[in-house]
């Protein structure tokens, strides 16, 4: 714009024949402010800036507003949708962060601001607050639960692999997984792990393992990176699509002191792609070494139970012995008392105390005087032998004299008849 001086002192006045130069070719306010943004872009080239973040408003339409201060003065500040989708958060009131953006115009209302197109936290502030709190909401929903985590299968037949087909994880994956055994097979299904689309890339595959069926288990994961690069995996639309995996999970993203929400989801989380391969593929010099040592342990645990079986045997047989006899001297306890018993009851002791009993010939026992007939004859019964007799003159016993067991009459010998 051409602009002429009208005393030595003093801004320049514009000449009459540039574009506001006179109330004929005044400009629009639109065309100022455009111009003003011009000259304030082609001032300052892209700084980084700190400050304490104030008065922060997300709007619906995904843009975020906020004013950075200090103890001097303040700015503000915008961060369009495209930007703000690309961090790991909002901040938070008073929190100090480290912004880099460019200072421009609005041209619509003539304000001055700053654009910014990346924010960080002093420290891990933002990203640690983003980070935290999906693994709240996570927690909250049940999906972190120790208890809800599935066991891997002992002998995978198909396993699928979800990472880029450019990147090294993928190489470390087949090596070893072909490495350990020959018969499992590998399958990608290929997604971005990265940069600008890769959570919704994540969720497509996991979706499509989902679909497909035919896996026995998935390895979800990257190579190392910077935080950034492996955000991905912080993503909880991704952690809730793997929660939801209908086959066991392991998620390898990183190298061992990178946790991700999507290692806290999983039913394992490896170290590194290799260590998930390693967990996910049985070695066959392993299993045939497992087998060994299972089969020596058996054969040792066969010798014991033998061992121990032959030792409870003899002890048995000994007490076994042991019972049979104090059964035997119990049984002979009691045959001794039975036939002590016996002994007394007896006829025999009977007839050993002096006493004899009267039998007819045919060798029905007289025990009643009422029995005996005078003259005939009957066995006098004793202790050592038999005495044939006859009956003479049968009469009962006196009064008071008792009912004793056996009544002899009065006999007469064949020796005192002759």
């Amino acid at each position: 714009m051409a602009s002429r001086r009208t005393s030595g002192y003093g801004p320049p006045v514009p000449s009459d024949a540039a574009p506001g130069g006179a109330p004929e070719s005044a400009i629009a306010v639109r065309t100022l402010t455009t111009a003003a943004k011009d000259l304030i872009e082609g001032a300052f080239p892209p700084l980084w800036v700190r400050g304490e973040v104030t008065n922060f408003k997300a709007h619906r339409n995904g843009h975020w507003y906020f004013s950075l201060r200090d103890a001097e003065a303040q700015v503000n500040c915008v961060i369009w949708s495209s930007a703000a989708r690309r961090l790991p958060g909002p901040p938070d009131e008073g929190m100090q962060v480290l912004a880099l953006g460019q200072m421009t115009v609005w041209p619509v209302r003539g304000d001055l601001q700053f654009s910014v197109s990346a924010l960080e936290a002093e420290g891990d502030g933002l990203w640690q607050k983003a980070l935290e709190q999906t693994r709240l909401r996570l927690e909250k929903d049940g999906l972190l639960d120790p208890a809800r985590k599935r066991a891997l299968p002992a002998h995978p037949r198909r396993i699928a692999v979800i990472t880029s087909p450019d990147g090294a994880a993928l190489h470390d994956i087949i090596t070893v997984a072909r490495s350990r055994s020959a018969e499992v097979e590998v399958v990608l299904i290929p997604a971005t792990v990265q940069g600008e689309g890769a959570p919704e890339s994540l969720i497509a595959a996991i979706l499509r393992l989902g679909r497909w069926r035919d896996a026995d288990l998935l390895i979800i994961g990257r190579g190392g990176g910077s935080r950034e690069d492996l955000w991905a995996f912080n993503d909880e639309r991704v952690a809730r699509a793997l929660a939801g995996c209908p086959v066991p999970t392991i998620s390898a993203v990183g190298h061992e002191t990178d946790i991700s929400i999507a290692d806290l989801v999983a039913d394992v989380r490896a170290a590194t792609p290799s260590a998930a391969a390693e967990m996910a593929v049985p070695s066959r010099r392993e299993l045939a070494a497992r087998v060994d040592a299972l089969g020596k342990r058996l054969a040792a645990a066969a010798r014991r139970r033998e061992d121990r079986a032959g030792t409870a045997l003899s002890q048995v047989r000994k007490r076994l012995g042991a019972a049979a006899s104090r059964l035997v001297e119990r049984r002979r306890g009691r045959t001794e008392t039975l036939a002590g018993q016996l002994h007394a009851l007896s006829p025999l002791s009977t007839l050993a105390r002096g006493f004899a009993v009267a039998r007819t010939p045919a060798g029905a026992t007289l025990s009643s005087y009422t029995q005996f007939v005078p003259g005939a004859p009957f066995d006098l019964w004793l202790r050592d032998g038999i005495v044939a007799v006859t009956a003479g003159d049968a009469r009962p016993l006196p009064n008071g004299m008792g009912d004793p067991t056996t009544v002899v009459p009065d006999v007469s010998t064949e020796e005192d008849d002759a």
